[in-house]
């Protein structure tokens, strides 16, 4: 595994993350519960050591689940890794079918409730990176940062970060607070973030890319037949699982064989490998509940690309018919 340091910060992690979310939550019934503690501990012993996770991810009966399993499964290796997770969000009719409304709330009293919650459920006395986990428009970006300083003072995180950041509010939080790191969705079919890559660049922030195989799609391993729990699977209302959009992303498909072929690779692998050699690198966190994608992922780290490679990929990717793709939930205001 190789190792990146997210902006200044200081934050070291592994070049590919561990996204836990699908474990507990979003791509249907949480997994077992053994199954999913073993495969934490094959991830640390590979090499990986960063694990992301948020306070919401679980199930109407168990709506913390996912901190909960990380307590608990990585409790042992605590001094070895970082772990991420998020605050100020609930989900709107968390008992109908996903995904959910998302509704933020960044007020000061919330994310000092959250941070002890989180605390006493991943099992630890400090989060190495705190998340707000979606920009809460009744709340300043300043009141978020102080509040964020103060917990850093007092030592219960040791850095934070935006995930969904937009540059004004990014530029206006780190004025204030120094910003480890943003986490937004970015993947070969949802480039629209690409434009904060400079801005993280002048100010120093890291990069983290969630959903970075557009919700597993870029595995190139589904087909146009299969189907989801719409209750308790996103990927049921997904475009880019409708059957049409496997004919539309036809030409994306046959672009990640080529690449693959040529790098004795996977599609995955190719995909990841975009985004890491990217200037500046962006950290991938891909999710799985499977040994050999977490085998595979990992994987990735090893192939190097060339910038001028880098480039020809984009310039692929801008004149193809692709899909539309899912852009993450709606947020109610």
């Amino acid at each position: 595994m190789y190792y990146r340091t997210l902006g200044l910060s200081g934050l070291r992690v592994s070049a590919v993350g561990l996204g836990c979310m699908g474990m507990s939550h979003a791509y249907g019934a949480p997994a077992d519960k053994r199954e999913m503690a073993e495969l934490l501990a094959d991830a640390v012993e590979m090499g990986y050591t960063f694990f992301d996770t948020a306070e919401v991810y679980g199930t109407p009966d168990r709506p913390h689940h996912n901190e909960e399993l990380l307590g608990e499964a990585l409790r042992p290796y605590r001094d070895r890794i970082v772990i991420a997770t998020k605050f100020g969000l609930t989900f709107d009719k968390p008992d109908e079918a996903g995904p959910h409304a998302l509704v933020p709330d960044a007020r000061p009293a919330t994310i000092r409730h959250s941070v002890e919650e989180s605390l006493r459920r991943l099992r630890t006395d400090r989060i190495d990176l705190y998340y707000q986990h979606r920009i809460d428009p009744k709340v300043a970006p300043e009141e978020v940062a102080e509040v964020m300083a103060g917990l850093i003072r007092e030592g219960k995180i040791l850095h934070w970060g935006i995930s969904e950041a937009t540059e004004e509010y990014l530029r206006r939080a780190h004025r204030v607070c120094p910003v480890a790191a943003i986490q937004n969705r970015f993947s070969m079919m949802a480039r629209w973030h690409e434009v904060l890559l400079p801005v993280c660049e002048e100010l120093g922030i890291g990069f983290v890319a969630h959903s970075p195989l557009a919700n597993g799609l870029l595995t190139n391993r589904y087909t146009a037949g299969m189907a989801f729990d719409p209750v308790t699977d996103y990927r049921a209302s997904m475009p880019q699982y409708r059957p049409e959009s496997f004919e539309k992303n036809r030409a994306l498909f046959s672009l990640l064989e080529r690449l693959a072929d040529g790098y004795r690779a996977t599609a995955s692998q190719i995909s990841l490998a975009w985004m890491m050699n990217k200037r500046p690198p962006i950290v991938p966190i891909p999710g799985t509940r499977r040994l050999f994608r977490l085998k595979e992922n990992i994987g990735a780290a090893d192939i190097h690309l060339t910038g001028e490679e880098v480039r020809a990929i984009d310039m692929a990717l801008e004149s193809m018919e692709m899909s539309e793709v899912f852009g993450g939930s709606s947020i109610k205001r």
